[in-house]
């Protein structure tokens, strides 16, 4: 789970390492338990390449300075979605405003409903779990 005492370092972190990847960090935001990362990409790295050092960087950045009692990390996976350039208000305007918005719509529900809004086919089974 993701702290308020340190989540502004993690999104500073996390922004480092995909401007250093030659990406664009447009908008992050997080919430206890995901994040929102909208990121104008380098055409020189593929997403699952550049989500991979996020979330590996990121995970051992969090254990190594001991934010957490327990070992972190992040849950197997990942939802990507593209936005045409006409959208990049809009967008960086929802993620800004996760907090109001989750205190309306769970997290659960927000995915599956962009995953039927992209036409994504997906199975039940492999939808993200979280923590009891």
């Amino acid at each position: 789970m993701l702290q308020m005492e340190w989540d502004e370092k993690l999104r500073m972190y996390i922004s480092g390492i995909v401007q250093n990847n030659g990406h664009k960090t447009i908008a992050i935001n997080n919430m206890p338990d995901h994040l929102h990362l909208f990121v104008g990409l380098n055409p020189n790295q593929s997403i699952s390449e550049i989500m991979r050092l996020v979330k590996g960087d990121s995970s051992e950045w969090i254990n190594k300075k001991k934010l957490t009692s327990h070992k972190f990390q992040w849950q197997d996976g990942y939802g990507a979605f593209s936005h045409s350039r006409s959208q990049v208000d809009s967008v960086v305007k929802y993620i800004f405003n996760q907090q109001d918005h989750h205190k309306k719509v769970s997290f659960m529900d927000e995915y599956r409903k962009m995953l039927d809004k992209f036409d994504v086919v997906y199975d039940e089974r492999y939808i993200f779990q979280l923590p009891v």
